[in-house]
């Protein structure tokens, strides 16, 4: 599947810095340099029944922010993005609206495109589409059927959770809460005939009115949610692979169960070295989701006629890891920061900057700290005799253009 055309990234002189970042499962900050010069990336993608607002687009500018990190530290990165573009929200939205499910993840997959070129996120190595990858997930099915770590239910196939001895490694969650949230996130803890009732579904076994493959000896059907993440994983990235990253809420189930499937069709205990998670972005009271509705779309900011790099520069403004709601206000402070930066830019010329462009170096090294980053970039516009090496440093680290 096509992706989006890469943004300019400018080459910066002096060394840059590996990242130590927040591992979910460990815990705390690791450095994360990748293995013999390389590091691979896997963010889980969007599920194409709406438009991206800014709480997907606060988690795709904190990974491309590592990305760049890791670029600038000399790593060659390979990225691996999917899209969940067959699963039962997108299919619920298409008989909503009467529209058909093909077309309806189309425009939104081609409205999320749009909206990361215009942030300049740089785009995945590998843009794949659960639709376009069946044939790797009954392959990865059926290894897990002939190895014991899956069964059959009717028409269905369940993981059996209890083959894998390190599920709930990530999220270090007891079972009341791993419960409450298999039953909120999209599990089906009632279903007859499951071993467990946190066993997750892998393939779903064909419906009257809904789309299914051939799924060979599973019978016709289509995927589960978290097999499709630990299928396109392992065709696309050298396991084992540096960081899976998402949204905390992808924590548990998804994250921990991908990575239980990824475990059992690899061999490998942990597929991925670290797990980074982004925060919660709030609107008028409330996490932004779209079964709410309290969405701030991007398409629409942008629409309306804020540049993007404002955008941009309001997501910077918070650390990646923290819950922040979202006000107009911090808009029109990154429209103001935004206008600073560029006067100062206009005005820059040949001083020695070195010093500067490590600090900013520095922050971003420190699990991501983009608000100091910003910090520093405020002190360089803010002072007499600035240099204007200072602008490629702020398009190459932090995505903004001035």
């Amino acid at each position: 599947m096509q992706s989006w055309n890469a943004p300019e990234v400018p080459e910066i002189e002096g060394p840059g810095l590996a990242p130590r970042v927040h591992d979910t499962a460990a815990g705390g900050v690791r450095e994360l340099a990748g293995s013999g010069g390389r590091a691979g990336l896997y963010v889980c993608g969007i599920t194409p029944y709406d438009s991206t607002h800014l709480g997907h687009a606060a988690t795709y500018v904190a990974f491309d922010t590592l990305i760049r990190a890791w670029r600038d530290a000399g790593l060659e990165v390979t990225y691996v993005q999917n899209v969940t573009d067959v699963d039962d929200p997108l299919l619920d939205r298409a008989n909503e609206t009467g529209v058909d499910w093909q077309d309806l993840a189309q425009a939104e997959i081609g409205k999320f495109r749009g909206d990361m070129e215009a942030l300049r996120v740089i785009p995945p190595n590998h843009y794949v589409s659960v639709v376009d990858s069946v044939d790797l997930v009954v392959s990865a099915v059926s290894e897990m059927l002939r190895t014991g770590s899956a069964y059959v239910v009717g028409d269905d196939v369940y993981a059996d959770l209890s083959a894998d001895s390190l599920i709930g490694s990530i999220g270090h969650l007891d079972d009341a809460e791993m419960d409450r949230l298999f039953a909120e996130r999209g599990g089906d803890p009632e279903t007859p005939g499951k071993r467990h009732p946190r066993d997750p579904l892998l393939w779903r076994g064909r419906r009257e009115g809904e789309p299914s493959w051939p799924g060979g000896d599973l019978g016709e059907g289509r995927p589960g949610w978290h097999i499709e993440c630990a299928a396109i994983a392992k065709a696309n990235l050298d396991i084992p692979f540096t960081v899976q990253g998402g949204g905390y809420d992808l924590v548990y189930p998804h994250h921990e169960m991908s990575t239980s499937h990824l475990r059992e069709v690899t061999g490998r205990q942990h597929p991925a070295e670290s797990f980074v998670h982004t925060g919660l972005v709030g609107y008028a009271g409330h996490k932004m989701s779209k079964s709410r509705g309290n969405l701030v779309f991007v398409s629409q900011l942008l629409d309306d006629g804020v540049p993007a790099d404002v955008i941009r520069l309001t997501l910077l403004a918070q650390h990646y890891r923290t819950d922040w709601e979202y006000t107009t206000s911090q808009l029109y402070a990154a429209a103001r920061r935004w206008q600073r930066w560029q006067d100062a830019a206009h005005l820059a010329g040949d001083a020695d900057e070195s010093a500067t462009i490590a600090e900013i170096r520095a922050a971003i090294a420190d699990d991501l700290s983009t608000p100091a980053a910003v910090a520093v970039v405020d002190a360089w516009a803010a002072r007499p005799g600035r240099g204007k090496a200072v602008i490629g440093a702020v398009s190459a680290l932090l995505g903004v253009s001035i």
